[in-house]
C-alpha cells in the first residue's frame, strides 16, 4: 500500500482535530524520518486554500494556528444541523469583553470607572470559564487588583489571528456591532455554538 500524499494527511488533519492546527502539531504527525519540511507543510495548506476556494469550507489562520470551517455565506444553513441555540450574551458582557480587549490588561476598576456601574461577578465568571479573558497578573496599588487579558482562545473563537485584527477603536461606536454577527463555523465537536449571533 502506498502512503498517502503529504496534502491528504494535512487535509484530513485539519478536519479531524476539530479546532485549530499549529504548523507544530501537523509536524508532530509524522516520525522524524518522514516529517516533512515547515515551508512544504505551508505550501501544502496554500494548495488546500485555493482547492477550496469555490466550495462551503475554507481554511482560516487563527491565533490557535489553522483550522477548516464553513464559509460564513453558508453558516446560516449549516447551523440548523443543531437544534441546540446558541447561548446570548448581555449588552453588558460585550462591553466589559470589549473594554478588555481593547485596554488590557485592565482591571475591574477601570472597567467600572470607565462603563460608570459596578462590574458584575456573573460576567466575569462567564468571561473566565468560557476561557475567552483571564487573569495575567495584578496591578501594584493597595488591594492589588487583578489585571484581565483576553486569551488565544477569545481570537480563535472570533476568528482573530492577533489583537491587531480587531477593527480600531474609531470604528466601533457599538460593542455589539463588533461582536453581533454570526462567526466562522468551525467542526461540530468543539463550535456549534459559535455560528450563531451574539445578541443582548
Amino acid at each position: 500500500m502506498t502512503s498517502p500524499s503529504l496534502k491528504l494527511i494535512v487535509e484530513a488533519a485539519l478536519i479531524a482535530a476539530g479546532g485549530p492546527l499549529t504548523l507544530d502539531q501537523i509536524l508532530a504527525l509524522f516520525s522524524e524520518e518522514e516529517r516533512p519540511k515547515r515551508d512544504r507543510v505551508m505550501d501544502v495548506i496554500r494548495e488546500l486554500e485555493v482547492d477550496y476556494v469555490d466550495r462551503g469550507i475554507e481554511i482560516a489562520e487563527v491565533a490557535g494556528g489553522f483550522r477548516v470551517q464553513v464559509r460564513s455565506q453558508v453558516a446560516p444553513w449549516v447551523a440548523r444541523l443543531w437544534d441546540e441555540k446558541a447561548p446570548r450574551y448581555s449588552r453588558a458582557l460585550l462591553e466589559i469583553l470589549s473594554l478588555i480587549a481593547y485596554r488590557q490588561p485592565i482591571t475591574r476598576g477601570e472597567i467600572e470607572e470607565i462603563r460608570g456601574v459596578a462590574v458584575s461577578t456573573n460576567i466575569i465568571k462567564t468571561l473566565t470559564e468560557r476561557e475567552w479573558v483571564r487573569v495575567v497578573g495584578h496591578r501594584d496599588v493597595p488591594g492589588r487588583p487583578a489585571l484581565y487579558a483576553t486569551t488565544r482562545k477569545f481570537l480563535d473563537y472570533f476568528g482573530l489571528r492577533s489583537l491587531n485584527d480587531l477593527p480600531p477603536l474609531s470604528e466601533i461606536r457599538d460593542p455589539e456591532a463588533l461582536f453581533d454577527r454570526e462567526l466562522p463555523l468551525e467542526p461540530p465537536e468543539t463550535s456549534a455554538r459559535s455560528i450563531t449571533e451574539l445578541e443582548s
